[in-house]
């Protein structure tokens, strides 16, 4: 072993008290920046550090904080004022540094490197593990340090592994779901390629549909206009000769037919003019088809019901997204109420952009959903009562069912359609920048009728219930 002192305690005791005196600067001195202790603190470990120090040592480690001596993991962060180091600190400042001890400090440096088991006499001594702080301590008690180190690094490694385990459960776990998520994606992107293909061949259907009859009627039409031009040129002709003949009569003669000349040449018009204008066919794509269903997501308003506009026999929910048709019920008196009619708009109305709203008319035997313009009227009027709801009205557009039968388009005119599939919800979809409202069925995401003279100004969500007491309610985004 080599001749250079070493930091082993003496094992004699008449030097003890020389050598802790020795030592004590040593303790006193902060572990990272090896100057006295300034403002001591104690960490959960029981090792003391400079306030200044631990503070700065701790400033880039967010999570994990461990001692920087024993590296044990150290979860609270609040550290203790040390009063007796900063009292002893103060002592060793004014004790004179040994010749010995700086000879025992070039010896610990010179040794750092050196196995640090030493022997005195029969008892075996070992370094403590503080890389930083050599104390030589009994072999028992630093064994049983090292084993509660190591027994915390294996806690931490069990920490470390059980979180690794759970993320890679976590993985797995997605990985199904992305499978999952994908196959179903796949089924919903065949599903919308097979109703794209018979949209696409329904439309084509109607459009040649349509430029035969146009043809039809057209060559028709055009047939009886030069049939009616080639009458008129005969009879032009017939009188013009009959004009030259009056020519060469005698002057009696000419006298007596020229007032009938005059009079037929009058009574002579040629006929209109038949022009043929073909119409301009084109693919309109709905929504769906053509990528704008996540635009309309992106549209969708929460519409409220206005209690002050609903009809005296409408119950309508406390959140203002359910209308029930009841029998009787106590309501404030108001103007803006619907009388006779069980009708409610909206709470707000709209005159710009673009909004997009979902109502359940599941099991509904009768209902009327559409857009209106205030102001609108509000009473039954005369004979037509009955059928009031389902009357055309120059501010309303909208679609419903009658009766349970007929499904209804209400516009300038009122149009009967019939659905692929009769919807439990209906979409609305309404662009004020281009005055055109759409309807869909979300059963089969199929367009059931657009209108594209939509009243210009604000426009009002409406609402009619019929009698039957089953509810109408607006979707909300978590329905949806």
């Amino acid at each position: 072993m080599s001749s250079t002192p070493t930091s082993v305690l003496p094992c004699t005791g008449s030097g003890e008290l020389e050598a802790g005196q020795a030592d004590l600067p040593a303790e006193t001195h902060c572990p990272i920046c090896k100057e006295n202790f300034k403002n001591p603190v104690t960490i959960e470990c029981e090792h003391k550090f400079c306030l200044s120090c631990i503070s700065a040592f701790r400033k880039d480690l967010k999570d994990n904080f461990s001692c920087p001596v024993c590296h044990v993991n150290s979860p609270e962060r609040n550290f203790q004022s040390n009063q007796q180091l900063s009292k002893l600190t103060e002592v060793a400042k004014r004790l004179p540094v040994r010749k010995g001890r700086r000879q025992r400090q070039i010896g610990e440096r010179s040794q750092e490197a050196q196995p640090l088991a030493l022997s005195c006499g029969q008892d075996q001594e070992v370094c403590s593990p503080s890389p930083t702080c050599h104390i030589v301590l009994p072999m028992e008690y630093a064994t049983l340090c090292h084993r509660k180190q190591i027994e915390d690094y294996i806690k931490l490694w069990r920490e470390k592994v059980e979180s690794a385990e759970k993320v890679l459960a976590t993985q797995r776990k997605r990985l199904l779901e992305l499978k999952k998520r994908a196959d179903r994606r796949r089924e919903e992107l065949t599903s919308a390629y097979q109703q794209y293909r018979l949209f696409l061949r329904k439309q084509r259907e109607s459009i040649l549909d349509g430029l035969e009859n146009e043809e039809i009627t057209g060559l028709s039409e055009m047939q009886a206009n030069i049939e009616e031009f080639s009458d008129h040129i005969t009879s032009l002709k017939h009188q013009l000769a009959e004009v030259r003949n009056n020519c060469v009569k005698s002057e009696l003669d000419l006298l007596a037919s020229v007032k009938d000349s005059y009079r037929r040449y009058k009574a002579l018009k040629r006929p209109a003019f038949f022009s043929l204008r073909p119409t301009e066919y084109s693919y309109q794509f709905p929504p769906q088809y053509s990528g704008l269903d996540r635009i309309i997501k992106r549209f969708h308003v929460d519409v409220l019901l206005d209690p002050e506009t609903a009809n005296y026999h409408l119950k309508i929910s406390q959140d203002k997204k359910i209308a029930q048709f009841v029998i009787t019920q106590k309501v404030p008196r108001s103007h803006r109420r619907f009388c006779g009619i069980p009708v409610v708009l909206g709470s707000e109305g709209y005159s710009s952009g673009r909004q997009y709203w979902e109502v359940d008319v599941e099991n509904k035997h009768q209902w009327l959903l559409g857009i209106c313009q205030e102001p609108f009227p509000r009473r039954r009027v005369g004979s037509d009562s009955r059928n009031r709801p389902f009357s055309v009205h120059k501010r309303f557009r909208g679609v419903g069912l009658y009766e349970g039968k007929a499904y209804i388009a209400l516009g300038h005119k009122l149009i009967c359609f019939l659905p692929t599939v009769n919807p439990n919800r209906v979409g609305i979809f309404l662009d004020s920048e281009i005055h055109e409202v759409s309807f869909y069925n979300l059963c089969d995401k199929s367009l059931l009728y657009k209108f594209s003279d939509c009243p210009r100004g604000a426009l009002w969500p409406y609402f009619y219930t019929g009698v039957d007491g089953k509810p109408l309610k607006i979707c909300t985004p978590k329905d949806l």
